[in-house]
């Protein structure tokens, strides 16, 4: 009977510890603009992440249990976004995750530092998947956030060398950006690369965002300019625009961008897009490896991998990684822990290899530059056009040195 009375404590007690040991599934929040005019990034940040997230919970998700996924929708705007990530963290959750728009992501970083200074113990993962301003990981840097995609030196150089060893870049460049945290980026990134390029910034432009309807005054300044080339970091209907402004006018000039592939830009540039140049993080077309990423992607959402998807389901990768290498502790997770494993995370890719830089914690990606042409494998937007890669950069040849003002402080 004493023996008896023993074991059914013993199991319990064995009970009580399983218990304790899933007691608390790792709960991540998506903050993203998911309603309103601006909600067709988000959406696809939504795809690719639950996406990701699938992959991971197949593997045996984290501490024995699935990982949540909880989403908060931002409206767009710092404002909405700092509330929703309050409502998160009370809510649970121990990793962030959003991309569109650095306005946002710099909000976010802050707010994420701010509680964990407050916190010690119970701090939050900011995962960053497409906030490219440079401060972000400049003098905005801090512990707690990884940054997953690119940045305005990382595309321009990578434009810049591809572009010149095509005989597509010319000795004139035309700088025209929008006029804020990443247009600022890109007019330093194209003029910092002058030289290397063998090219002279003619004029550089920084305009308001998504205001202008007629471009036929900056077309102008192009046509006198003398410029062979535009450079921009331009998105929506400012890029589509600009480069049907200028097609209109009769300007031959050639165009490096950044956001070409955003689903929809081929379609409404029609052929004003041929020829044009992009740099970016995935080209479905590139390897028998992207394209079987492709079909996967598609069998499970209903279309390609296109924009700013790859890249978020290859951070959600590294993160898996990392979640295998971070026990619990008292059933819970530590995201200091986690934060250091996914700093040594090494993921092989379709596009390569790609691993975090601890100094600033920029992912360190593979990078591609496309050119629009008729002879595309994979078809953008339904039309006759898509992206035939001319140039490819590993992760360390395109990647930029860590920003002088980022002073990260480890933790103890």
């Amino acid at each position: 009977m004493k023996y008896t009375k023993i074991a059914t404590m013993l199991s319990v007690c064995g009970l009580l510890t399983m218990g304790a040991a899933q007691a608390a599934p790792l709960k991540i929040a998506l903050v993203e603009t998911l309603s309103g005019p601006q909600a067709s990034t988000g959406l696809l940040y939504r795809t690719a992440v639950k996406y990701g997230l699938d992959g991971i919970n197949q593997g045996g998700g984290w501490n024995g249990a699935p990982v949540e996924l909880a989403e908060y929708d931002n409206q767009g705007g710092p404002a909405g976004a700092s509330d929703k990530v309050k409502a998160a963290i009370a809510g649970g959750a121990r990793v962030i995750i959003q991309g569109s728009s650095s306005a946002v992501s710099g909000q976010i970083t802050e707010d994420v530092r701010k509680y964990n200074l407050r916190n010690p113990g119970k701090e939050v993962l900011y995962l960053n998947m497409g906030g490219e301003a440079l401060e972000l990981t400049g003098d905005k840097c801090h512990f707690y956030h990884f940054r997953f995609t690119t940045n305005a030196p990382i595309r321009v150089k990578t434009l810049v060398h591809a572009m010149k060893e095509a005989g597509d870049l010319g000795t004139k460049v035309f700088s025209m950006n929008q006029n804020y945290s990443w247009g600022a980026d890109m007019q330093k990134a194209i003029q910092d690369f002058a030289q290397e390029g063998g090219y002279t910034v003619v004029e550089s432009v920084l305009h308001d965002v998504n205001k202008i309807q007629d471009f036929a005054p900056y077309t102008a300044k192009i046509r006198a300019s003398g410029a062979q080339t535009v450079l921009t970091g331009n998105w929506s209907n400012d890029l589509l625009l600009l480069m049907k402004s200028a097609r209109n006018a009769g300007l031959n000039v050639r165009f490096g961008t950044v956001f070409l592939d955003q689903p929809g830009n081929i379609a409404n540039a029609g052929d004003t897009a041929l020829g044009h140049y992009i740099a970016t993080a995935f080209n479905l077309g590139l390897n028998p490896q992207t394209e079987q990423f492709g079909e996967a992607y598609k069998a499970k959402t209903g279309h390609y991998p296109t924009f700013i998807e790859p890249q978020t389901v290859f951070g959600m990768e590294m993160l898996g990684e990392a979640l295998k290498q971070t026990a619990a502790k008292d059933g819970d997770m530590n995201v200091t822990d986690l934060a250091l494993n996914l700093e040594k995370v090494h993921l092989k890719t379709p596009m390569g290899e790609q691993s975090i830089r601890q100094a600033d914690h920029q992912v360190v990606l593979p990078i591609v530059v496309a050119k629009v042409g008729k002879d595309a494998k994979y078809k953008a937007d339904g039309t006759d056009m898509g992206f035939v890669a001319v140039k490819t950069f590993t992760g360390e040849e395109a990647v930029n040195p860590v920003e002088a003002t980022c002073k990260m402080k480890r933790p103890a």
